[in-house]
């Protein structure tokens, strides 16, 4: 989070705080996307991984499912 050195004018206060309201709340379904869509892969790597040919394609699909997850987590 970057730190101001300037004050913000009275009358412009409202308008940050809507801003400021508006980034959290994209960085948050940034993050939740990022799970969403990990465990998705997760599942695709893990069905493709049962059968011997798509073992090629689903080893890293798991991996790639699982990097997101704990990236949209921690």
């Amino acid at each position: 989070m970057a730190v101001r050195t300037e004050s913000t004018p009275l009358l412009l206060t409202p308008f940050v705080w809507l801003w400021n309201l508006v980034t959290f709340i994209l960085g948050l379904t940034g993050r939740l996307l990022a799970v969403v869509l990990g465990f998705v892969l997760l599942i695709v790597g893990l069905l493709l991984t049962v059968t011997v040919i798509g073992a090629i394609v689903g080893i890293p699909m798991l991996i790639v499912g699982l990097a997101l997850v704990l990236r949209g987590l921690f």
